[in-house]
């Protein structure tokens, strides 16, 4: 049970469901990719997008559980058109081979949803030896939305519908480490904080939607939008890794958290609905426009990030 229920200018409210945000509106015709579409919120947000009739192409790291989402949503809806597809976002390579494999199979884009995360790890290492929450939860993505950018211009000069960039990000935006990103730290095990280092990846989550969007209205030609969000405060296997905390929010979390049609309705919101259309470079929460941090707002800090990202993307 969600305790605060008023609705804000949308009509919404953060009590509302996914299916309750998308109701009446028909998504056919429309392709969007989910990461980390096997579990909580990313299954939920596959799931409503394929009943309002959107193709969805799930991006995950386990297959199985992936596939077992999909045998879910068709059972549930017969003409649901879902196809599952291995991404691991904390490994380079994976995401080139999704992009590589998604271009080629002919399909159109016009919905990126980048949702994957790991939330409060253990210091470790990605496969690229990059820090792996900043690896999966920011680069990865970022690797992703640059190589499918493209193909969403394609579609939507091509069937002359905006195309919808969402990047879920974190009110843990607001805590990252005192510099906010540490470029010459990142992989700096010593003064590592689990938390810290989350919240510097949802920063940079709303950093890179921001100046995805300042480059987008730069081109005449890029009828696309990107935009960040805060789900809410969920109980879902997010909190693995919290401990104590871990605990707590599943014990009382259905008193005071939102459940996962709750946490997923702003994605959906974000992705979908008319109200959306033309807004780009915002920061949602509880399926309204909300206020990100001060340092998320930092057009210098977002450019030198884009670069930052640029160089740890690259081939070399």
């Amino acid at each position: 049970m969600w305790l605060f229920k008023r609705k804000g200018p949308s009509g919404f409210s953060s009590s509302s469901t996914a299916e309750e945000v998308t109701q009446g509106i028909d998504g056919s015709g429309l392709t969007a990719i989910v990461t980390g579409a096997s579990s909580g919120i990313g299954a939920e947000t596959a799931r409503v997008l394929a009943l309002r009739g959107v193709r969805v192409v799930m991006g995950v790291r386990n297959m199985a559980a992936g596939q077992e989402v999909k045998d879910a949503i068709v059972k549930e809806t017969p003409e649901a058109k879902v196809d599952v597809s291995e991404l691991d976002l904390s490994s380079l390579a994976s995401v080139r081979n999704f992009a590589k494999d998604f271009k080629s199979s002919g399909r159109p884009l016009n919905i990126l949803i980048n949702n994957a995360g790991v939330m409060a790890t253990p210091f470790k290492l990605s496969k690229d030896n990059i820090e792996l929450q900043f690896a999966t939860n920011h680069l990865g993505h970022f690797l992703l939305t640059n190589l499918l950018l493209d193909k969403m211009k394609k579609t939507c000069h091509q069937t002359k519908r905006e195309g919808r960039i969402v990047i879920v990000a974190s009110e843990a935006h607001r805590y990252p480490y005192r510099e906010g990103v540490r470029f010459d730290k990142i992989n700096d095990q010593e003064g590592y904080s689990s938390f810290f280092a989350y919240g510097q990846s949802k920063l940079s989550n709303v950093l890179h939607a921001n100046e995805l969007a300042r480059r987008l209205k730069q081109e005449d030609d890029a009828d696309i939008t990107a935009n960040s969000l805060h789900p809410g405060t969920i109980t879902t296997n997010l909190f693995r890794h919290a401990g104590i905390l871990g605990g707590l929010a599943s014990t009382v979390g259905k008193y005071v958290l939102k459940n996962i049609p709750q946490g997923a309705s702003t994605t959906c919101y974000a992705a979908l609905h008319p109200q959306v259309k033309g807004i780009s470079g915002e920061y949602f929460g509880d399926n309204n426009i909300a206020k990100a941090s001060s340092m998320a707002m930092d057009a210098d800090l977002g450019r030198r990030l884009w670069d930052f990202s640029v160089s740890l993307t690259n081939p070399k």
